[in-house]
């Protein structure tokens, strides 16, 4: 298309005109939008002011505030800003025991309280006259603690100090409550080794009390009757032993069914057939044994009795100390040496013709009849025993090492604990699974002892793993020789076990759970009364 001459073109006067138009509405435009916007952003903070306002006004009332005190010019707020500071001084100068300093600051602090009380009577506020000098002779000394150095970077050096010294304090005091508390646990009071020792005297000099025990040897035929209720002990301790029996004999529907084993050792042997000649249980047969008399418990055999001959073990347990470092002095206590503690695993060589028994522990009462043990469906497990795992630290983690593969490779680390001291053991499906063979398999690996530290419980959960047939936990209530039991919890116990340190026979046992365990003790006996049981 072609373009016309420039004489024929339009003027070009018009788009100027509206050109010129536009951008002064544009600017007006947008001058009203900001005048707008500005606007509405002072309405809508109106509210806040207010709100804050109202919030400032309910945080006065609750702190108690004045106006005075919040006046930038207060002569009244100044003074008691001085008090604050010259109090924490007065703290740090009495711990750095400056007590000449730490009496002049108080001093002040009492003639600036003063002031302060006389200007609140008199319901005026304090002028700068009267205070001014009051206010002076406080800067001087609050200037004169800074010279000291007593700035809260001080101040917190030496809090840390304190702490650490007290954190060293308090686990020394400890360990030495908790050395104190075991030798407390594993001493023999002087009354029960009186009456060890008058009761042995008593057999060797009365023939008619080893006469009437060689009369019971007849009774072997009711001793292998396994129609019968068997219960074993495995103890040195008379007298627990025979709260074991009397608390059994007397709760029992049926006590002529009832047949104690007692096994001991060689010490207490004479003392143990004594007591248990000399006294009767409501017709309950009890065989006294000791544990010299098995051929078969020697070094070649048990793996304890070996390890125990070791120079390093020996080290460990008796002269506390190790190659890596001391003992700890729970791990020194006697009884987990004592082969009587580890008689447990070998019950079916202790009584082969025996096809189930109840194992007790001699810090035990019993307060019902036990004849149901007996007919408890075992479903083909060997240990009938009531689980403790309601808390987390009585699962297999809290005995046993799982940084070692042996043990992380075999066992669950969540797998419910249990309970040594009420058991019932179905020897015949023992036998069958070579329950002894297992044990003896995981203590040969523990040599070394990093299986696991000390005790039978954690050889136990090994052994009896897969095997073990939960009880209903009213059959064995823990905890009365260290801590607070639901008494409830007690009064439908079946057996009571005094596990822990604080027994009933020791000083140290747990007052409140006393009576418990003394019931069943005969304090009119004339050799209780004679070594001054009471």
């Amino acid at each position: 298309m072609r373009r016309r001459p420039a004489e024929f073109r339009r003027p070009v006067r018009r788009r100027l005109f509206s050109n010129a138009l536009w951008w002064p509405l544009c600017a007006v435009a947008v001058l009203l939008f900001i005048y707008v916007l500005s606007k509405g952003n002072q309405i809508e903070s109106r509210p806040a002011i207010s709100r804050r306002s109202f919030r400032h006004d309910r945080i006065m009332e609750g702190l108690n505030v004045t106006e005075e005190m919040l006046n930038p010019n207060s002569v009244a707020r100044q003074i008691s800003d001085q008090i604050s500071l010259a109090k924490a001084f007065v703290v740090i100068a009495k711990e750095s025991n400056n007590l000449q300093f730490a009496w002049e600051l108080s001093a002040q602090i009492r003639n600036s309280q003063f002031l302060l009380s006389n200007a609140a009577i008199r319901r005026a506020p304090l002028t700068v006259g009267e205070s001014e000098s009051t206010i002076h002779d406080m800067a001087i000394l609050l200037y004169q603690a800074q010279q000291f150095h007593y700035d809260s970077a001080t101040m917190i050096m030496r809090l840390k100090a304190k702490i650490q010294g007290l954190e060293e304090q308090m686990s020394s005091v400890n360990e030495k409550s908790s050395k104190y508390g075991q030798i407390a646990a594993e001493e023999v009071p002087k009354s029960l080794y009186c009456l060890g020792v008058r009761l042995t005297t008593e057999w060797f000099r009365d023939s008619s009390l080893q006469r009437k025990f060689k009369d019971r040897k007849q009774m072997d035929m009711k001793l292998k009757d396994n129609n019968l209720y068997h219960f074993c002990i495995f103890s040195d301790n008379i007298l627990a032993t025979s709260v074991v029996v009397n608390s059994t004999a007397l709760n029992s529907k049926s006590p002529e069914k009832v047949v104690f084993h007692l096994v001991t050792d060689e010490i207490n042997y004479a003392a143990m057939k004594a007591w248990f000649s000399m006294n009767s249980f409501r017709g309950v047969t009890v065989e006294v044994q000791k544990f010299e008399d098995f051929t078969w418990l020697n070094a070649s055999y048990v793996p304890v009795l070996k390890q125990l001959q070791d120079s390093e073990t020996q080290n460990y347990y008796f002269s506390g100390s190790s190659v890596d470092a001391r003992t700890p002095i729970k791990f020194r206590n006697p009884k987990y040496l004592s082969m009587l503690n580890h008689l447990r695993f070998y019950i079916p060589e202790v009584f082969p013709a025996l096809k189930k028994v109840v194992f007790l522990d001699d810090d035990i009462v019993v307060q019902k009849d036990l004849s149901g043990l007996f007919s408890l469906d075992l479903n083909n497990n060997v240990n009938g025993a009531v689980e403790t795992c309601m808390e987390t630290f009585h699962r297999y983690h809290k005995y046993l090492n799982y940084s070692h593969p042996l043990i992380r490779s075999h066992f669950d680390p969540d797998a419910c604990g249990w309970a040594f001291g009420m058991n019932v053991f179905d020897l015949v499906e023992w036998r069958k699974r070579n329950v002894t063979g297992i044990y003896h398999y995981w203590q040969e690996r523990n040599v070394d002892r990093t299986l696991w530290k000390l005790g039978t419980l954690p050889p136990g959960l090994l052994t009896f793993y897969g095997l073990t047939q939960p009880l209903d936990p009213s059959w064995h209530v823990l905890g009365l020789g260290y801590t607070n039991v639901d008494h409830q919890l007690i009064e439908k116990g079946a057996v009571l076990h005094f596990n822990g340190n604080s027994k009933p026979w020791l000083k140290i046992g747990i007052e409140k759970y006393k009576p418990l365990w003394e019931k069943y003790v005969d304090y009119t006996h004339p050799l209780l009364q004679g070594c001054n049981f009471h």
